[in-house]
């Protein structure tokens, strides 16, 4: 298939762009406090010895996406020891996220960057035997040098939205011819399966939401005894995954709250830490008290939020509180997975703002097991009922705790699918 012109195009301005998207990008790295070299990593130079075997690469652009294949990885890891994997994200932050989570042996590295250079250096380096990509990572120049390697390309937990389908539907050549490397695409919902079909993806099915599939807490019993400990019997909410524009919401009904329950906790978790200095600002600016936990405060200093500015510690916060508010669903966000918290048995509140994860929501809501708060007002209001009720707050949370299936038999059939596609033969490990 020859290249549309429009692709040529594209290919001609991302040349041009990379010696500034490079700066860009390693310059957002080190800001964050990683090391030179790994920062290079962008630019396609790897860090890593690539062993010998067979090698997966997956690759997943934030927190979320890379948490999300987390469980996937460890099941073909267990089931396939010689297996190399290899997991790639853009952010410093989801390098954090999965950095004690990856099964034994298994490599993360920063994502190369949509340019011919960068992509040629990591693939001649890396010789992956597969190239997985969760939910939205279409990148043109990524999938054209796969398919010009003829290196087989996996959809996992595809999402498109309906403005980006919209986009990629206007140039239904383009699409084809990008995505012809594609031999599986595994959907998270109808919406997605069916724009990709419509973009010329007949293989497209709707599958399993991998996010549904929170895989075993990594939380030490001591860490949750500690916990505990410190908060010495006062009552405590958790908002977590908060973004811009939110958390003023919530320290306002959390203010609210105090009138009545003056010895309640926020315990508060911005999704991006590197926001504190601004989120203590906000605290601060609502004459809360506050104790900070990258600084070393702790519970026991009886703050009345407690800014959780750390990462990996999510499980910690879900598993004290039986409240949590989710983020990201007062903003233009989307939303993020309700089924962490569901598994970890709290009753889950959220705004109305959740298109990433509309159809999961939607069961939700069914099944009485997750409340639907507007705005700050609603949210105090339904937080005082959970409070003066706590078995309502036990009922929602153990509507909600089927919903977060372990999802076995699904990692096996997608841990199949992709061992297959890899020429690797897939052993008998479910029944």
């Amino acid at each position: 298939m020859r290249p549309t012109a429009l692709f040529v195009l594209y290919r001609a301005l991302s040349a041009l762009a990379l010696p500034f998207a490079a700066r860009s990008a390693v310059s957002k790295l080190r800001g964050a406090g990683v090391p030179v070299e790994r920062a290079h990593e962008r630019l396609g130079h790897a860090t890593e010895s690539r062993r010998l075997g067979p090698l997966i690469w997956l690759h997943g652009a934030s927190v979320g996406e890379a948490k999300s294949v987390l469980p996937l990885m460890a099941y073909m890891a267990q089931a396939h020891p010689e297996l190399r994997l290899l997991l790639t994200s853009g952010t410093a932050t989801s390098a954090q996220a999965v950095a004690s989570r990856l099964p034994q042996d298994a490599v993360h590295q920063f994502s190369p960057l949509d340019g011919v250079g960068p992509l040629n250096r990591f693939l001649d380096h890396w010789r992956p035997d597969l190239c997985v990509l969760v939910e939205s990572e279409l990148w043109p120049n990524l999938l054209d040098a796969c398919a010009r390697r003829d290196l087989p390309v996996a959809l996992l937990n595809a999402r498109l939205s309906d403005k980006s389908a919209q986009g990629w539907k206007r140039f239904a050549g383009t699409a084809r011819y990008v995505l012809r490397g594609v031999r599986f695409a595994h959907c998270q919902d109808r919406r997605s399966r069916d724009h990709l079909r419509e973009m010329g993806l007949d293989i497209a099915e709707q599958g399993q939401n991998l996010k549904a599939m929170p895989g075993p807490s990594t939380l030490g019993p001591k860490a949750l005894d500690t916990a505990h400990t410190e908060l010495g019997g006062r009552s405590v909410w958790v908002a977590a995954s908060t973004h811009p524009g939110e958390e003023e919401g919530v320290l306002d009904a959390h203010k609210r709250l105090l009138q009545d329950h003056p010895n309640l906790c926020l315990i508060l978790v911005p999704r991006h830490p590197e926001r504190a200095p601004e989120v203590m600002g906000l605290i601060e600016g609502k004459d809360l008290s506050v104790a900070q936990r990258s600084t070393g405060g702790t519970l026991s200093d009886k703050a009345q939020v407690y800014l959780a500015d750390t990462m990996g510690e999510t499980d910690l916060w879900y598993a004290l509180s039986p409240i949590v508010f989710l983020g990201g669903s007062w903003s233009a966000v989307g939303g993020h997975t309700p089924f962490e918290p569901a598994a970890a048995h709290s009753a889950i509140l959220h705004g109305p703002k959740y298109v990433n994860f509309s159809e999961a929501y939607a069961v939700f809501r069914l099944k009485d097991a997750s409340v639907e708060v507007a705005d700050a007002t609603a949210l105090a209001s339904e937080i005082d009922t959970l409070l003066i009720h706590p078995s309502r707050a036990a009922q929602l949370a153990a509507n909600a705790r089927p919903l977060a299936q372990a999802g076995d038999a699904a990692l096996a059939d997608i841990s199949d699918q992709l061992l297959s596609l890899a020429g690797i033969e897939a052993k008998e490990t479910h029944g």
